[in-house]
């Protein structure tokens, strides 16, 4: 059914449970997995909301958030693999996460997305928009949304 699924996580609650039935899906369909985490971008302007810091600071800061997602796609990985499925961990660097998303499961020949929802609704999904609802509205891979 499957041969190749992404699952990409933040490490939060929400996306460990999409972790955990990512593998259990690709243990039940002999699918290899694709853990992905996606680094973004130290704000540079006021109106993103950053401090004012010397740009070797910010590259610390950012390696430091590359590090951790590293940390976070090889537990992933080694996860599945004690479930008996292959795993590539993956850490990409890109302030449009939904997009970095949709790439690496067109790039790794991914033909499913699993990722969790936080589930906000009115405002406040508008306001911070929507990471889920982009990947949905623009992946050609089918996406498998949980809550």
């Amino acid at each position: 059914m499957y041969r190749r699924i992404l699952v990409a996580t933040d490490d939060s609650k929400l996306s460990r449970k999409a972790v955990q039935s990512a593998i259990g899906l690709a243990a039940a369909t002999r699918a290899d997995l694709v853990a992905l985490h996606v680094v973004p971008r130290y704000p540079l302007s006021f109106f993103e909301g950053a401090v004012a810091l010397e740009p070797e600071q910010i590259a610390r800061i950012e390696q430091q958030w590359a590090d951790k997602g590293r940390a976070v796609v090889d537990a992933v990985a080694e996860e599945a693999g004690e479930a008996g499925v292959r795993a590539r961990p993956v850490v990409t660097r890109s302030d449009a996460v939904a997009d970095a998303i949709v790439a690496a499961a067109r790039r790794h020949k991914c033909d499913l997305i699993v990722m969790a929802s936080h589930g906000r609704r009115g405002l406040s999904r508008v306001l911070l928009g929507s990471e889920t609802q982009h990947v949905l509205t623009h992946a050609s891979t089918p996406v498998l949304v949980l809550r």
